[in-house]
């Protein structure tokens, strides 16, 4: 990997870990992702004019239909995202969902592609589910045994996790191949999904405006604060795979869990923040391994 390619990364991590704080401060649901997509397409007009101008008007078939699967992909990933954060912790959620991609993928090749793993591969998937245990709260499971409540939050945030991490695998592979075998342009293939999610996302609104309304004007900042950064996280990494293999750029994306996990347990008061600080880094060094491995 390219030291561009790492320092892109390493950006993109932090400015990630950073939108996914204020978009579990907001609570939102589909709806608050419905204003985080218009705002988003609102504030970016500019740059996707300019750089789009020119390069969309020669788009055939092909390229619509990646547009097209990557923004519905994206909208399945961050409504079940946004309601894991209602329904459990950041630090438990956020960590398992950018985990778990590389490493499904990496079990299933394993197993159903008949593909062989090193010494440190085996390790990387051990760092991943030390690292996994330790999220869920560790030995704080085991506090939290005669408390249902605190042990169903923790189940909650897993199940949440790993299915956003089936999304996060599916729209990488998507958007991946877009970058670097269509060629397509990182800016314009998160700028033109926006009008697939927008398209998407209407009829949650749309069924209930009056309650639309009451949320937009209490979650508007945050809508606006995650519409003109999290494109800005996602395109730096789209523009890194062009430049290193997806295989080594997806696992280093992780590094932003260990932002998450410091921030969230700070800033949102979540428990055990020592215990999932440390799951945290066995999970990126885990996915890392994998990817060398």
């Amino acid at each position: 990997m390219t030291p561009t390619a790492f320092a892109l990364i390493i950006l993109a991590g932090l400015i990630h870990a950073g939108w996914n704080i204020v978009a579990k401060k907001a609570g939102g649901d589909s709806r608050f992702a419905f204003f985080t997509a218009v705002l988003m397409m609102l504030f970016w007009a500019p740059l996707g004019w300019w750089v789009g101008r020119s390069v969309v008007p020669l788009w055939g078939v092909r390229e619509w239909v990646f547009i097209g699967v990557s923004g519905v992909l994206h909208v399945l990933y961050y409504v079940i995202l946004l309601r894991g954060y209602r329904k459990a912790d950041l630090t438990v959620v956020y960590p398992l969902a950018r985990g778990s991609g590389p490493l499904l993928s990496s079990l299933v090749a394993i197993m159903l592609l008949g593909e062989q793993i090193t010494a440190l591969g085996l390790l990387g998937i051990a760092g991943v589910v030390g690292g996994v245990f330790l999220i869920a709260g560790g030995p704080g499971l085991l506090r939290a045994a005669h408390d249902p409540q605190a042990r169903a939050r923790v189940h909650k945030g897993i199940a949440y996790g790993l299915l956003t991490g089936l999304f996060i695998a599916s729209y990488t592979v998507v958007d991946g191949y877009a970058v670097k075998v269509l060629l397509m342009s990182p800016i314009l293939i998160d700028y033109m999904g926006n009008f697939v999610r927008v398209a998407v996302l209407a009829p949650a609104v749309l069924r209930d405006l009056p309650t639309a309304a009451v949320l937009w004007r209490v979650q508007w900042r945050y809508a606006l604060l995650v519409g003109a950064v999290s494109p800005v996280a996602y395109v730096l990494v789209l523009y890194a795979m062009q430049q290193a293999p997806l295989s080594h750029v997806a696992p280093a994306r992780e590094v932003s869990m260990l932002f998450a996990a410091l921030i969230g347990g700070h800033l949102l008061g979540e428990g055990d923040r020592l215990a999932r600080i440390a799951g945290a880094a066995c999970i990126a060094l885990g996915v890392t391994a994998l990817a060398l491995g």
